[in-house]
């Protein structure tokens, strides 16, 4: 599922290219040795979020928004509307806890089946697919997470080094690339790594030791007063360590970024005894979340469908494996034996909006349109605010050929507007449904430079332009959308995109 990216195929202008050809020549050389070299465990920063720099909120913005462009432009986010709410479900439920006022974070699920996480210092916080499925409860993922703000909100990015030492943020630029991209090439990744460490290393690590054990401590504290399991943190950590036993030289992605010991296990086990223990028991979403996520990230959903099902058989008949039988069937478009796998959820009227959309998506799969979208509509009318509601329900009826009902529902929900990067790009096929070109077109535009693909937004916002017969509304608010666009690209990279 993770794409393959190396240096000859990033596009001419992406922010990952021009980072690793300023070090090019390093890291080739690098490269070369490092191919026929063995891996050995490496003791490293925490490269997940960029320490021992000098920066502003600004800066620290800046560099965030422009990592989550290449995680979306290369496809690694696993844009999945029900899993990117309850990630950010979880996510604010912990920031309402924290010891510092949060800024905007930004949840992303990973489509990375290795076990790692990371915070990039503008509030964007990312958590690999197989970080989830490896957690044995909710209060594990939690603990992650909290963690994960805490290097946010202690601003750890900014309190590293003097101001003088800013030029090495084209360095780390490079290197906190080449680990979240996980490029296929292992010697891209190893490359990257060498230049990191190179750069003063021994106050660096000694920084970010530090740096983590104030996020254990702090991340401890929120996942106590949030409600979970203040355990969580050193259960998970303890599972860690015992995988570097496991691995060998070939240690999870999280141990490279996120070094744990038994020192480090003791001390948040220590911690956890300082609040009141309880047994924190996952939540039904939780439970349906990890079936989709093993879904949506397998190549073979009649695989993945027999695992579930030797959940099943093996008496393990909860939510998780009924939910992702049926998901996987249903990808088969198996939808009568997908229908039967949901069957007990609905039976037991399990709480969570997750389980009726599925019924309705296999109820539409059996040409039962009708009774799929009148389930889509009272599930939205019971959760109006509830954006997995929303854009299911609007999806079912573009495709159901009611394009203007899609649209009426779209924008009469603004929730979902700013927040949920999908509203645009079904607000253009519902234009386009309509024969609405240059509102498609229009759509599009912002879908694109929401994701952060300045270059594919202002592609599509110029089409619009020249759409013959467009109205000119249409055609005054694609300038303008265009002009602001323009207006917030810096010179250099206006220029460079104007030549290409």
């Amino acid at each position: 599922m993770r794409p393959s990216v190396n240096f000859a195929s990033l596009p001419p202008g992406s922010f990952m290219r021009k980072t690793l050809f300023s070090l090019g020549v390093a890291t080739l050389a690098f490269v070369t040795a490092a191919s026929h070299a063995q891996q050995a465990p490496l003791d490293l920063p925490d490269l997940g979020n960029p320490a021992d720099l000098a920066i502003s909120p600004a800066q620290e913005e800046e560099i965030s928004q422009q990592v989550a462009a290449e995680l979306y432009y290369f496809n690694y986010v696993l844009e999945d509307v029900e899993i990117g709410e309850y990630l950010n479900a979880l996510g604010w439920r912990l920031a309402a806890f924290g010891t510092e006022k949060p800024p905007e974070f930004r949840f992303f699920m990973i489509a990375d089946p290795r076990i790692n996480a990371f915070a990039l210092p503008g509030g964007y916080i990312g958590m690999n697919a197989g970080l989830i499925l490896a957690a044995s409860n909710e209060s594990e993922v939690a603990s992650v997470m909290a963690h994960e703000q805490a290097h946010v909100t202690q601003r750890h990015a900014a309190r590293g080094q003097d101001q003088g030492e800013v030029e090495t943020i084209a360095t780390w630029l490079a290197v906190l690339a080449a680990i979240i991209a996980g490029s296929a090439n292992p010697n891209v990744v190893i490359g990257a790594l060498s230049i990191g460490q190179g750069i003063n290393y021994n106050r660096q690590v000694s920084y970010t030791r530090a740096n983590e054990y104030e996020a254990d401590r702090v991340g401890i504290r929120t996942l106590a007063a949030a409600g979970f399991d203040p355990n969580g943190m050193a259960s998970f950590f303890a599972k860690l360590e015992q995988q570097t036993r496991l691995y060998g030289n070939r240690l999870p992605e999280i141990l490279l970024t996120h070094p744990v010991n038994t020192t480090r296990i003791a001390e948040a086990t220590a911690r956890a005894t300082q609040y009141q223990k309880r047994e924190f028991k996952n939540s039904v979403d939780f439970e349906l979340m990890r079936a989709r996520i093993r879904v949506l990230m397998s190549e073979s959903p009649s695989e993945v469908g027999a695992f579930f099902l030797g959940e099943l058989n093996g008496g393990k008949l909860t939510p998780e494996n009924h939910y992702g039988l049926a998901m996987a069937l249903a990808a088969q478009s198996l939808y009568d034996e997908a229908d039967k796998a949901l069957a007990p959820l609905l039976e037991q009227n399990i709480k969570s909006a997750s389980v009726p959309i599925l019924k309705a998506r296999i109820l539409i799969g059996q040409e039962r349109t009708g009774e799929g979208l009148a389930l889509l509509k009272k599930t939205l009318d019971g959760l109006p605010r509830f954006p997995p509601a929303i854009l299911a329900y609007a999806e079912a009826l573009i495709n159901a050929g009611e394009p203007s009902e899609a649209r009426r529902v779209l924008l009469s929900h603004e929730q979902a507007l700013g927040t949920r990067i999908e509203t645009y790009r079904l607000l253009s096929a519902a234009a386009k449904a309509q024969g609405n070109v240059a509102e498609a077109q229009y759509q599009q535009g912002v879908y694109h430079y929401a994701r952060g693909d300045v270059r594919s937004a202002l592609q599509q916002l110029n089409a619009g332009l020249r759409v013959a017969g467009a109205s000119a509304a249409d055609r005054a608010r694609l300038s303008a959308k265009r002009q602001e666009i323009l207006e917030q690209i810096p010179k250099d990279q206006l220029r460079r995109l104007q030549r290409e």
